[in-house]
């Protein structure tokens, strides 16, 4: 047995295998619009603008969903919940197929949208099967899963080419209530939920498990995340439309682009927490939020012509030398997969706080740090769309993320030297981070 409230090393390997195979089919479904998107724009028309809201509404739902599914996997057990959240899921994608107007396709991106809450539930249910020294590791496996957008970016412009978008809405629909089924199956129950009915004893109330997000800490780690993982969700989304738009390449190409960026911004969530239990989750967003400043600086450079006065020839006509300069379509591919790889790092990081820090309650704030992300998943897109619509210039996108990022290093670099000072007085103003013990 297992040191862990009698908690056997198989309950451990089952839990967190099929939570996170149940949550990379998930993640696959939450950002289908990304590929079926595309063809739906140009079927009914529509301006950047209205395509990047129809990818962001499901993002909405998964994003304000977290809260109260975080509370009820505390309450019922994710044993109970996950495969219940993966067919009401199920049902909005199946019938996704069946829908013709933009309105309309709002409304089923709506309930499409609740995949996105599978995340929390998964993290409430598997961090109550680890100790916290190992917690890191496990949720970051976990996390992993996010390699669901990449499976959709590889798997579903080759579905759409094949059988049409709608029956690939069908198919999603089909692998999801199969998935539900398996887990139900075959998890093991919540160990809290297992010794509350053999005690008798109650679970903690909403109200009680709400209350820790009156800590600013909370809403600090909710800030990051806003990065890490909005951004990742909103350019997962994004990107085949920004290949198509900006480098003409086929959709097929596009997916298989985009791909390779969702695919290291997804599996290296695991060393990303792995890195954190042994180095600290303070170095990894520190190495995040500078490498992703470093690339999506150079991300942003617009294609540009200039036009260079040169010496007049000998009879006085004047001269003139023009070249363009731009990002080649190969080396910003490889600028996308170094920054999904940092962007996996920093998301587990945020991540490996929370069961630490709040043991009790990790349903409820974990589910406000990841409605505060899959926030940033809903309006970036959105953003994404209005600023392309305002400057025609496609390199506005990564102006946007550049700033965010930037934002968010200052604000974690001042409230870190602040809580450092308040925690050793003995410190000076040029006292370096690394010199104080952690």
């Amino acid at each position: 047995m297992h040191e862990l409230d009698g908690v056997t090393r198989n309950q451990q390997y089952r839990a967190l295998g099929l939570s996170t195979l149940a949550f990379t089919v998930c993640f696959a479904v939450w950002t289908i619009f990304s590929i079926i998107g595309v063809k739906i724009k140009q079927e009914l028309g529509l301006t950047e603008t209205q395509f990047g809201l129809l990818v962001a509404t499901p993002v909405l739902t998964g994003s304000l969903s977290r809260i109260f599914l975080g509370v009820w996997t505390d309450q019922f057990g994710g044993r109970t919940m996950l495969p219940l959240q993966m067919l009401i899921t199920a049902i909005s994608v199946w019938l996704l197929a069946s829908v013709h107007t933009y309105a309309v396709f709002l409304m089923a991106a709506l309930g499409l949208g609740l995949a996105g809450g599978s995340f929390i539930i998964g993290i409430a249910y598997v961090s109550r099967f680890f100790e916290a020294e190992k917690q890191g590791t496990a949720l970051g496996i976990f996390g992993a899963g996010n390699v669901g957008a990449a499976v959709t970016n590889f798997a579903a412009p080759f579905l759409v080419l094949a059988y049409g978008w709608e029956d690939t809405a069908r198919i999603y629909a089909v692998v999801l209530i199969a998935m539900a089924v398996l887990f139900y199956i075959f998890a093991p129950e919540d160990p809290v939920r297992k010794l509350q009915r053999k005690t008798g004893a109650k679970p903690m109330s909403a109200a009680q498990q709400l209350e820790p997000l009156r800590d600013i800490q909370v809403w600090r780690f909710a800030t990051y995340y806003f990065f890490v993982f909005g951004g990742f969700v909103a350019l997962a989304s994004y990107l085949p439309r920004y290949y198509v738009g900006a480098y003409g390449v086929t959709l097929a190409s596009a997916g298989v682009f985009a791909g390779m960026y969702s695919l290291p911004g997804s599996i290296f969530r695991a060393l990303g927490g792995w890195m954190s239990d042994v180095w600290g989750a303070r170095f990894v967003m520190y190495l995040t939020f500078m490498v992703a400043a470093v690339v999506l600086f150079i991300m942003s450079y617009p294609q540009t012509t200039y036009i260079v006065q040169a010496i007049p020839a000998p009879d006085g006509t004047p001269v003139t030398i023009q070249f363009t300069f731009g990002i080649p379509l190969y080396v910003f591919v490889f600028l996308t997969v170094i920054l999904g790889f940092v962007m996996s790092l920093g998301k587990a990081a945020v991540y490996k706080h929370i069961p630490v820090y709040f043991p009790h309650n990790v349903g409820a704030v974990g589910g406000l740090v990841g409605m505060i992300g899959g926030l940033g998943g809903f309006f970036l897109p959105i953003a994404f769309g209005i600023i392309l619509d305002l400057t025609h210039v496609w390199s506005t996108v990564f102006m946007l993320m550049f700033l965010l990022v930037v934002v968010s290093l200052i604000w974690m670099h001042l409230a870190i030297r602040k809580m450092d000072r308040a925690k050793y007085p003995e410190l000076t103003r040029d006292t370096h981070l690394s010199d104080v013990p952690h």
